[in-house]
């Protein structure tokens, strides 16, 4: 049974829409279950831009998560990447991107780049990079794993992992595949 949820999963990604399958067609991956211990992983959605796939989410969250106010619990969020980018461009498009969340002043825009840039590599197709949100703390990230960077602020990282999941997201469909089961991450499995 399980075989045929991936086929499904599977011929749903190609489709070229962010998708929702229930969590019980993945295992949590090592690396996720490392990072943020007791998580559940619960959506998983594409990012397409004319087209072509950039990258897949995963997002996995700690019991009690509420997608309402996502900042108040630790999550970690897997991105797969489909083709290669510089961590400076990843980095010059997530701070566009959380310009969408919420606001802050140049100085903070000038240090988080900086930041950013430091924190995430250089990613090339089928690199997976996990983003573990520690609330009150800030963001850590890993590959391959190990810890890659970090970044230890938590308005950075409430806007950053916003990106996703804040309902200002410009990815609105993807933040609802992420989130379609979060309702019930709470619950025992």
């Amino acid at each position: 049974m399980n075989a045929i949820k991936n086929i499904a999963a599977a011929a749903l990604l190609a489709s070229g829409t962010a998708i929702f399958v229930p969590q019980t067609s993945w295992a949590q991956e090592p690396e996720a279950a490392t990072a943020l211990a007791g998580s559940r992983l619960v959506g998983q959605g594409t990012l397409r831009f004319l087209g072509f796939d950039i990258y897949r989410a995963r997002l996995w969250v700690a019991p009690g998560f509420d997608a309402n106010d996502y900042a108040a619990r630790p999550l970690a969020l897997e991105l797969t990447y489909h083709r290669g980018f510089s961590g400076e461009a990843i980095a010059k498009r997530s701070l566009e991107e959380m310009r969408r969340v919420g606001s802050f002043t140049p100085e903070q825009a000038a240090r988080w780049q900086q930041a950013l840039q430091a924190a995430l590599p250089d990613v090339k197709s089928g690199d997976r990079l996990l983003g573990v949100y520690q609330p009150g703390t800030g963001a850590v990230f890993r590959m391959g794993g190990r810890v890659v960077g970090e970044v230890a602020d938590a308005e950075f990282a409430r806007l950053f992992f916003g990106i996703w999941l804040s309902p200002q997201t410009s990815e609105p469909a993807l933040r609802q595949a992420l989130i379609a089961s979060a309702r019930n991450a709470g619950s025992p499995p």
